[in-house]
């Protein structure tokens, strides 16, 4: 994968694109590929401002998905 290059990951049967900007070590951005709002998603940050491992990440889409709501499929 090229540096700064969107890539998938899937947690818990859902998938995201996951995309971290230019000058932003430890900032992400995700967007919810199989989510009911195309677009919608979230930003993790790593604190100091790190690379974060496949674990952290994972974490972060977990506790993303236990924050919405079945109903609207967006965080109330």
């Amino acid at each position: 994968m090229a540096a700064n290059e969107p890539w998938r990951m899937s947690v818990d049967g859902e998938e995201f694109e996951v995309s971290q900007p230019d000058g932003k070590p430890g900032t992400y951005h995700f967007t919810w590929l199989t989510g009911p709002d195309p677009g919608y998603g979230f930003g993790f940050s790593t604190h100091p401002p790190v690379p974060a491992d496949t674990k952290h990440l994972d974490d972060a889409v977990r506790e993303f998905l236990a924050q919405v709501d079945p109903g609207t499929g967006h965080i109330e």
